[in-house]
């Protein structure tokens, strides 16, 4: 019995061969007629890695196991030389689940989707940058087709910032304005947050019975604000102010022009900031239907601001 164990130890101890020795033995033992061969498991046909590895290991298995120990190629991907096998990994298959819900082609980008859509989205200041892109966009859907209409969807405080300070000069939105007064195309303007200044001139200059706004949205016309003068000298302050009133007189006629009211009326409500909901955008002229979708009962049953204050017993200051 101890003589049984010791032999039984002895074989399973470590071989002190060297490692050459080992590799030899071992594709003897898979060249010989005798030995059992190794069952492969099922392979995806349209992998082309697993494929190309077992056809590799059933035809030729030294290939595999003769490799050089000291190799800088990862294991086995120096058994592919077709370009096709090293593209990247999207123009591979690796199995079917896994692609199975993967997008063939990478998604298009939003402003493509919109411009396909005929829809130029205007949602900053009128900066030059925003103005350029604008520009270009119009030009190039009257390209394509003069017959077709053009969506303007706007939400944007103009050539100011929010909180009034000014960003981009008045000649940015009288851009807008030429470009699209000279367009073959309908124009359909819609406002779905603020049209401020220069952008409710855009919003009021689209084809008649074709301006929109949201329900929720709101409009504000406005004089034009002289911008920031730095150590200008006092000259210069001058022309800078006169050229603002310049302005100032030609947005009140635009405004006029495409509301239906006179430029007195304009001038008198833009001495102050005037900020219209949608019902008043609609009564003063800058559009033509509000997009309720379902809301108009709602809407109609509501109390008009003047009808609160008058029932609040709130009286109306210098017309406050």
């Amino acid at each position: 019995m101890a003589t049984a164990l010791q032999v039984t130890m002895s074989s399973l101890a470590p071989s002190s061969s060297s490692p050459s020795t080992r590799r030899r033995t071992l594709c003897c033992a898979v060249n010989s007629k005798n030995s059992a061969k190794i069952p492969i498991p099922p392979i995806n046909p349209k992998d082309p890695f697993l494929s190309k590895l077992a056809s590799v290991a059933a035809t030729s298995p030294e290939t595999l196991l003769n490799r050089p120990v000291s190799s800088d190629t990862p294991p086995y991907l120096d058994l592919f030389d077709s370009p096709k096998l090293m593209a990247t990994p999207a123009q591979v298959e690796r199995s079917v689940s896994y692609n199975e819900h993967r997008p063939r082609r990478p998604p298009p980008d939003l402003p493509s989707l919109l411009l396909h859509g005929r829809i130029v989205y205007i949602g900053m200041p009128l900066v030059p940058a925003v103005t350029e892109l604008v520009i270009a966009e119009l030009m190039y859907l009257q390209w394509m087709d003069p017959k077709e209409p053009i969506y303007i969807y706007i939400n944007s405080t103009g050539t100011t910032r929010d909180d009034g300070e000014t960003v981009g000069m008045e000649t940015e939105g009288f851009a807008i304005y030429d470009a699209l007064m000279q367009l073959k195309n309908e124009i359909h303007t819609v406002a779905v947050g603020a049209a401020i200044g220069h952008a409710c001139l855009l919003l009021a200059s689209g084809t008649k019975d074709k301006r929109f706004m949201m329900p929720h949205a709101k409009a504000m016309i406005q004089q034009p604000r002289v911008p920031s003068s730095g150590l200008m000298p006092a000259s210069d302050v001058l022309i800078r102010a006169k050229e603002v009133i310049t302005n100032r007189d030609t947005l009140v006629k635009l405004i006029a022009k495409h509301t239906g009211n006179s430029e007195e009326s304009v001038a008198t409500v833009m001495k102050r900031p005037f900020y219209m909901d949608s019902t008043k955008a609609k009564e003063f002229g800058v559009i033509d239907k509000i997009l309720w979708r379902g809301q108009e009962k709602i809407m109609s049953d509501a109390a008009s601001p003047e009808d609160w204050d008058r029932n609040a017993g709130i009286k109306v200051v210098d017309g406050i």
